[in-house]
């Protein structure tokens, strides 16, 4: 098992953690927003992240997720954030949701290097990428930037449409955008017999889809793994799962990674991670990916 971290972000920087909150520079803004994670203290005083913050996300006492962002100055609502790593120049609109999220997660950086480091090494004239569980799309923009046909899959529409202009904020195009869900869909491209040279696996841990369909990531991980492992090419591939449930343990991924890509190459897995500015390394979920190329990322 191995931890890693993107470091190549010249558009982020993860400031202080603690308190079960963090305190993030997007840009030229600066948040603060719960971390259940950070569960040390703070680094910071707590005025120090008060005169730090741009914006700062309450909870609702009556919801778990929901909230809302109380904006300080001339904070915008919507704003750009960029990445740029070797051939890779993508731009992404962030936006203050009342689910605390703002559109991009940063620690997802190093596995963009590596979509567009592994399609690099494809022997594939043109090879197809599908993105489940797409969300905001920088990682089917990573794909598509490395000349991947891409077929990106999400629930909500309105999360399609957020893609699409970070698609074209990218100067990119033809990303094939698909609202339904990632299960019924993965089942219907097995019955099919369609297969991709890439699959990206996002999950979250629990979701609904866009007919009411009941996502929980217990119950369904294994089934979208076995049938995931059918799309997968046999050759001229890569593969990327991450998972953050909180609990869930990379071990876990490796048991499923074996169950059912054990005839490919060893994967790596393990935690990605971010470290604040004093040291402390905010784990942010487990993934486990593989490459029948060597990506040589950096």
């Amino acid at each position: 098992m191995i931890t890693i971290s993107p470091t190549h972000h010249t558009d982020y920087q993860l400031i202080d953690s603690g308190g079960f909150e963090k305190l993030e520079k997007f840009g030229p803004y600066v948040l603060s927003r719960p971390e259940p994670q950070a569960i040390w203290d703070k680094s910071l005083s707590e005025a120090e992240w008060e005169q730090r913050s741009n914006a700062v996300f309450k909870k609702d006492k009556n919801s778990q997720e929901k909230g809302q962002w109380i904006q300080k100055g001339e904070m915008p609502e919507r704003w750009i954030f960029q990445y740029r790593h070797k051939n890779l120049h993508l731009r992404s609109k962030l936006a203050l949701s009342a689910f605390k999220h703002v559109g991009v997660f940063p620690e997802q950086a190093t596995n963009w290097d590596y979509i567009a480091d592994s399609l690099t090494g494809l022997a594939a004239e043109k090879p197809s990428v599908l993105n489940l569980f797409a969300y905001t799309g920088i990682a089917s923009l990573a794909a598509r930037a490395g000349g991947a046909d891409v077929t990106h899959v999400d629930s909500v529409k309105q999360v399609i449409s957020w893609s699409r202009e970070n698609m074209e904020l990218s100067g990119l195009n033809n990303i094939r955008w698909v609202v339904e869900d990632a299960l019924k869909f993965v089942q219907r491209e097995v019955r099919r017999g369609n297969q991709y040279n890439g699959i990206i696996l996002d999950p979250p841990a629990y979701g609904r889809g866009p007919d009411g369909e009941k996502w929980l990531l217990e119950e369904s991980l294994n089934e979208i793994l076995r049938l995931c492992a059918q799309l997968l090419k046999k050759e001229n591939y890569f593969f990327i799962i991450n998972l953050y449930s909180l609990g869930f343990s990379a071990l876990i991924v490796e048991n499923l990674m074996k169950a059912h890509f054990g005839d490919r190459v060893t994967p790596e897995f393990g935690e990605l991670f971010i470290p604040d500015s004093f040291g402390k390394k905010l784990p942010l979920g487990v993934f486990a990916r593989f490459s029948d190329r060597n990506t040589g990322t950096e």
